[in-house]
């Protein structure tokens, strides 16, 4: 456990969501499905508004849809931006990556802290969750518009769109990118709400609690959060999965037979390279956040020529990952299918996918936060050893 990065060592708490490695993830006990039901929507039989999501995580309870549109109206009221925020975005060349001008954005919200402010003046531990839920709600409302600024200043010549004022989060976040297609609305409803929270051990997670625990203001946590995030064997891949999936079909076309596929495929693993979107540090079993974005494909975009390479890879990577003995898990994640999806509706550019990961991850890893400090949880601080001292540890045990 020492050597191989932590894996299965239990160590944290983390009241939001429970990572089974056959069913995967449950928000506060739910499943995606059953979230898919009961979770409120914007429309009739649609997805579950990530406002919803955002209720169920700080309570525990399922919200009404009066609960959540009331939730809405409070992020609304909470979102504006300084500008000194977008200066300092500006003051980075427009060549720099999303997660790095993302990043850099979250940093300037901080000057406003609640917590940090409270915390100079004194305030009794038992209260450090009030500022911090400021805060949090803070942060979680001001990130779309701080994310669709960095991508209309990369992609679009700079030309940002004003919120409006009548959606809903995730739909305003579409708007504001310049997509108002109702099922890009849906889609991105869908998006945030299953990319939010995927218990406490994963890099950006561990990492927002980690520095939290050092009381550092969620801005601070969370940016650190978004680093972690921004690495190619984390939230990266989503980006690295559309290229490759557009590799293979600038290599062998639009009409691959599954026999051509399968020996893409063993051509790439023969290589030495990975196939991306494959395999999960926890999970055995198919991802269930991949399942409800393929159920969301079949229904709106079923002819989509990178889709149905999507579906094919489906068929024919998990048999061979099988045959090759060395995976654990050879299903696919999450980010298997996200990146077609948002590029079907125009979202086409893969290097800011990671983004729209962060903006939806501030939800789950906001809300832990607060319960952080309503529990009072400590420093996190776990014991490191050298390798003399592994060696001579295994040396005693053998003996």
């Amino acid at each position: 456990m020492v050597l191989g990065g932590m894996r299965g060592m239990t160590g944290m708490l983390w009241e939001t969501s429970l990572l089974d490695p056959e069913e995967g993830i449950r928000f506060r006990g739910l499943s995606i499905p059953e979230c898919q039901k009961v979770l409120p929507a914007a429309v009739k039989d649609g997805e579950p508004l990530p406002e919803g999501l955002l209720w169920l995580l700080l309570t525990g309870k399922v919200p009404t849809k009066e609960q959540v549109d009331a939730l809405s109206k409070e992020l609304l009221s909470r979102s504006t931006v300084p500008g000194y925020v977008y200066k300092a975005i500006d003051a980075l060349p427009v060549t720099a990556h999303p997660m790095t001008q993302f990043t850099t954005g979250v940093m300037a919200l901080q000057v406003d802290s609640e917590f940090q402010k409270a915390y100079n003046k004194g305030m009794p531990k038992t209260k450090f969750w009030e500022p911090t839920y400021e805060d949090c709600l803070n942060l979680i409302s001001r990130l779309p518009q701080v994310a669709s600024y960095v991508y209309r200043r990369i992609f679009k010549d700079g030309k940002a769109i004003a919120a409006d004022n009548t959606l809903d989060y995730a739909a305003n976040f579409s708007h504001m990118l310049g997509f108002d297609d109702p099922k890009m609305l849906e889609l991105m409803r869908l998006y945030i709400t299953i990319h939010t929270d995927h218990e406490g051990g994963n890099v950006s997670a561990h990492t927002g609690h980690l520095v939290g625990s050092a009381l550092s203001d969620p801005y601070l946590s969370f940016a650190a959060a978004l680093n972690g995030l921004a690495g190619p064997l984390h939230g990266l891949a989503n980006q690295e999965v559309l290229l490759w999936i557009k590799s293979v079909m600038e290599e062998t076309g639009s009409n691959i037979t599954t026999d051509q596929l399968k020996e893409y495929v063993w051509k790439t693993l023969k290589s030495g390279k990975v196939v991306p979107g494959y395999g999960h540090g926890v999970l055995r079993n198919t991802d269930p956040r991949y399942s409800c974005q393929r159920e969301f494909a079949l229904k709106y975009l079923p002819e989509d020529p990178l889709f149905q390479l999507v579906s094919k890879l489906y068929e024919v990577v998990p048999p061979i990952l099988t045959e090759l003995g060395k995976v654990k898990n050879p299903w696919p994640n999450v980010d298997a299918h996200s990146g077609v999806l948002l590029n079907h509706f125009g979202l086409t550019e893969a290097r800011y996918y990671t983004v729209l990961f962060g903006v939806s991850r501030s939800i789950g890893i906001g809300s832990q936060l607060i319960w952080d400090r309503a529990l009072g949880l400590p420093l996190e601080r776990p014991k490191s050893v050298t390798m003399e001292w592994l060696e001579n540890h295994c040396k005693k045990v053998a003996a």
